[in-house]
């Protein structure tokens, strides 16, 4: 596909009105029918805080970000992406920061009753509801979307189907894999890709601490990354924060590394220059990781960072206790998470897998910082971490 813009399916709308459980519902439904698919929630490649001045709501390097993991998904061999996330209003999605993908903005509504109770079923603030209905009105004066798809008295298969069918059947992909899309004619020739651009974006050599907190499935790493990065932006730091997990969505996974590991540390390369450009002093990420080669993949795209890879530990017991919390939606909730849903038999068996993940990476010594969970909460766990940790503008003392 070199030279070739990557078609992607953008769902807007209102918070509440299913984008995400939708994108889901159609990145799982085009793998299955064998085409090669990416997906990714637009709000995990703004979490840099505090923004910048002149891009309130990180509009802007959301979409230079997505334009740069549309170069990592495209290397893995990826045919179309998939994305969800909220939008400007009164821009629309910022295509002119897009010059690799082929954007189609399908947006999502729903009456107002059914908005708010769908809102305030997520767990979202009452509170909040007022200024979710004057943006869902705002969206609906909108004409920035190639589609609409009112999704109130509809299942999310039946919104996945009517997506698919107001964007004439996306993707349309012809043989090879270039673009027809409903998009494409807003593709100007003079907006061909600039790859020489995109070799610099993502090219390694960025500066700057990187925190990695890895361990076994359930061990806690999101919830207790996110507990250090609030605490470093409470210090008056400019942090970045990133689930690895939802930097590798795409299928098939590529043979001979399912893990996705090398789309994941290109993805992350690429979205930290994009943060530290922001004036990120630092960067918090966590996911999972099995070996030393895979943490080379990461070393090895981050040369000039300075990484600390630090392991989270937990026994059986705790580590089975979280797995069956996590899978009764006790955690919060992640695009794309394996557990949620699951029975318990199935909880059973991914916290035995988890059991012996976590006594494989205690027997080959993984990371340079080793923090035990076990009994401990989520901040006790956090003072650990930070205590055995450096990083700009923190100390325990």
């Amino acid at each position: 596909m070199s030279g070739a813009v990557l078609p992607v399916l953008w769902l807007c709308g209102p918070p509440g009105v299913g984008k995400t459980t939708v994108a889901w519902a159609l990145y799982s439904d085009l793998a299955q029918a064998g085409i090669e698919t990416a997906f990714v929630d637009i709000d995990q490649l703004g979490i840099c805080y505090p923004e910048p001045a002149a891009d309130p709501g990180r509009h802007r390097m959301k979409a230079r970000n997505l334009d740069a993991v549309v170069a990592g998904f495209r290397a893995a061999g990826t045919r179309c992406l998939i994305v969800s996330g909220v939008v400007d209003s009164g821009q629309g999605v910022l295509i002119d920061q897009m010059p690799q993908a082929a954007v189609t903005v399908c947006r999502l509504r729903a009456d107002r009753d059914v908005l708010r109770q769908r809102f305030t079923d997520r767990g979202g603030p009452a509170e909040l509801i007022d200024e979710v209905l004057r943006e869902a009105d705002s969206l609906d004066a909108g004409t920035f979307a190639h589609a609409c798809v009112d999704t109130s008295d509809l299942t999310v298969n039946e919104v996945a189907r009517r997506v698919r069918e107001r964007t004439c059947g996306w993707p349309t992909l012809a043989p090879g894999g270039s673009v027809d899309t409903l998009a494409s004619t807003a593709v100007a020739a003079d907006r061909a890709p600039d790859l020489s651009r995109t070799s610099a974006r993502v090219s390694p050599g960025v500066e700057g601490p990187v925190l990695w907190l890895c361990g076994a499935t359930g061990v806690g790493k999101s919830t207790v990354g996110f507990e250090v990065y609030r605490r470093v932006l409470r210090a008056g730091i400019t942090a970045a924060y990133l689930d690895l997990d939802q930097l590798g969505f795409c299928r098939p996974v590529p043979g001979g590394d399912p893990g996705n590991h090398r789309a994941k540390a290109r993805n992350l390369s690429a979205v930290w220059r994009s943060y530290r450009a922001a004036g990120a002093q630092c960067l918090i990420t966590t996911g999972p990781v099995e070996d030393r080669s895979e943490v080379t993949a990461y070393a090895d795209a981050l040369p000039a960072a300075e990484l600390t890879l630090c392991r989270l530990h937990a026994g059986r017991e705790q580590l089975t206790q979280r797995v069956m919390l996590r899978g009764r939606g006790g955690s919060w909730a992640q695009p794309g998470d394996p557990l949620r849903g699951q029975s318990t038999p199935q909880l059973l068996r991914i916290a035995d897998h988890a059991v012996a993940s976590a006594a494989a990476l205690e027997d080959a010594g993984i990371g340079e910082v080793r923090i035990d969970t076990d009994g401990h909460t989520v901040e006790q766990v956090a003072d650990a971490v930070l205590a055995d940790v450096a990083l700009p503008g923190l100390s325990t003392s």
